[in-house]
């Protein structure tokens, strides 16, 4: 009885222009925008509460009955939304309906390790560190790859996210998307190319991606680092040894670091590391299997971001002392 009552009441304020200035007009709101979480399989009624409850001053009856006369109930979606002050409830509904979540963004960069990867992250604005005090192994277990080194396995992209969504779900995307970019990748591979799987080619893009300094270069490098794997040289890059030395590295690569094994060490050992060394983006991805049809077996930075490649070792230490010592 109560219920019908309060139908006949809510009927007769909506009714004619009634209803047209109440939903037209702009609720008061606690702050400038207030918070509301919208729960996956929350009423209309709950959904009608939560706004009153989140700081906007309507009554969550009237509020209900406006959202189960409109026809639109049904389709209101869960999220999390930012509700500005002096929002009408015509508004209120059109942004439930339409899912107008309030998302922030956090942006994966090429290049980066995994350590700069969850730095980005437990810093990223309303993310929740379900991460937090997870070693790499057991993050990499709740992704659904228990036993897989993380290292380069996320793609370097911006992503967005609804204010309380946890990082694991913004590393579970990054992952996705870097398991799609390889395979499109590598189904476009050159048929005579050295590399014998994904798992191969996302290393090499690693290392490539790390090598370039101006992105013109990135088929060359790949081309060079493809002749060596052909003929079984020493792979022999910086980048590899800097990321084996962990946080050892003091940002002064040394002779003695070049002489320290680790597996990551492409002075002291034939072939591709075990593992990426960061995360490749898509051109370091299409250049690892598509590399520059090349004879060259070295290259050196000219010191403006571009590299001096050489067939020879003697063509390669004329253009070392010219690039590097100055000679």
């Amino acid at each position: 009885m109560r219920r019908f009552f309060t139908l006949i009441v809510v009927l007769a304020a909506l009714a004619g222009g009634g209803a047209v200035w109440w939903l037209n007009q702009g609720l008061a709101v606690s702050a400038d925008t207030v918070d509301l979480s919208v729960e996956p399989g929350t009423s209309v009624r709950g959904v009608a509460q939560a706004v009153s409850d989140a700081g906007v001053q309507v009554s969550p009856s009237l509020l209900y009955w406006w959202f189960r006369l409109s026809g639109d109930a049904r389709q209101i979606k869960a999220g999390s939304y930012e509700i500005e002050r002096g929002i009408n409830p015509r508004s209120l509904l059109r942004k439930l309906v339409r899912g107008e979540e309030a998302l922030r963004a956090v942006t994966l960069v090429e290049g980066w390790n995994f350590v700069q990867v969850r730095a980005a992250l437990s810093k990223a604005e309303q993310l929740k560190p379900e991460t937090q005090g997870l070693t790499p192994d057991l993050i990499m277990t709740a992704l659904g790859k228990p036993g897989v080194h993380p290292e380069g396995r996320f793609f370097p992209d911006t992503y967005t996210y609804a204010k309380g969504s946890s990082d694991l779900a913004v590393l579970k995307r990054a992952m996705r998307t870097m398991d799609k970019r390889l395979e499109a990748a590598w189904s476009q591979r050159s048929p005579d190319t050295p590399l014998t799987s994904p798992e191969q080619a996302l290393i090499l893009a690693s290392i490539v991606e790390k090598e370039t300094g101006r992105g013109s270069d990135r088929a060359m490098i790949a081309g060079v680092f493809a002749n060596r794997l052909r003929i079984g040289m020493m792979l022999q890059t910086d980048p590899t040894v800097i990321y084996g030395l962990g946080e050892s590295f003091d940002g002064n690569l040394r002779r003695r670091d070049l002489q320290t094994d680790t597996p990551w060490n492409t002075y002291t050992r034939a072939g591709l590391p075990p593992t990426p060394i960061a995360m490749p983006g898509k051109a370091a991805l299409l250049a690892a299997v598509q590399p520059a049809p090349t004879k060259a077996l070295y290259f050196v930075a000219r010191g403006d971001g571009t590299s001096q490649f050489s067939a020879s070792l003697d063509e390669h230490n004329r253009a070392v002392n010219k690039y590097q010592r100055g000679q």
